[in-house]
C-alpha cells in the first residue's frame, strides 16, 4: 500500500493550505474519499448487471441448443451446426468469465485506493477492520468472496455445452 500511497497522495497540497487548521482538507479528503466508495459500489452494481444479463443469455441459448440439437437424432443434425453453436457458446462464455475478471481487477484496485485513503481518516473501516473480520476471505466458511464464485459460473456452463455436444456425438 505504500507505493499506492504515494502515488496518491498530491503533495502540493497540503492540510496547512486548507486553513484554518486543516479542517477543510479534512473534508475534501472525506469527500473524495465518499466519491470513490460510491464509485466502487457502482462497480459492482454494473458487475452484478453483466452477470444477469450473461447468465439470461446463456440459459436461453444453452437451453434452445439442448433443445434443437436434444430433441434431434444426430444423423438430423450436422455435427458442423453442433460444433459452430458449441464454438459461439463457448466464446461467449470465455468473455464472460474475462469480464468477471476484468470488474475484480477493477474492484480490487479501487478498493486498495479506497484503504489508502483511509490513512487520512480516523479509521480503517473497509481496508483493515471490515476485511480482518471477514478472515481477508482466507476461510470459506467464513466469508467466501462473490468474485471467486462468480469466476466459476461461465466455466460450469462451458463444461456443461461440451458435454452435451460429446453425448450427442456418442448417442
Amino acid at each position: 500500500m505504500t507505493d499506492l500511497s504515494a502515488k496518491l497522495w498530491n503533495e502540493a497540497v497540503r492540510p496547512r493550505d486548507y486553513a484554518p487548521e486543516g479542517e477543510k482538507y479534512q473534508n475534501a479528503v472525506l469527500e473524495q474519499y465518499k466519491i470513490c466508495v460510491e464509485m466502487a459500489d457502482r462497480v459492482s452494481a454494473r458487475r452484478n448487471l453483466t452477470n444477469t444479463f450473461f447468465l439470461t443469455v446463456n440459459t436461453a441459448v444453452g437451453a434452445a441448443f439442448v433443445g434443437l440439437a436434444g430433441g434431434a437424432k444426430l444423423t438430423d443434425v450436422s455435427v458442423w451446426v453442433l460444433l459452430v453453436g458449441l464454438v459461439i457458446l463457448l466464446g461467449e462464455c470465455a468473455a464472460w468469465l474475462l469480464i468477471v475478471r476484468s470488474y475484480r481487477q477493477l474492484n480490487s484496485a479501487k478498493y486498495a485506493v479506497i484503504g489508502a485513503m483511509e490513512e487520512r481518516l480516523p479509521a480503517y473501516a473497509y481496508s483493515r477492520a471490515e476485511w480482518t473480520a471477514l478472515g481477508e476471505g482466507r476461510d470459506w466458511r467464513r466469508y467466501v468472496p462473490l468474485s471467486h464464485v462468480e469466476q466459476w459460473i461461465p466455466v460450469i456452463f462451458a463444461l456443461t455445452y461440451v458435454l452435451v455436444v460429446i453425448a450427442l456425438a456418442v448417442s
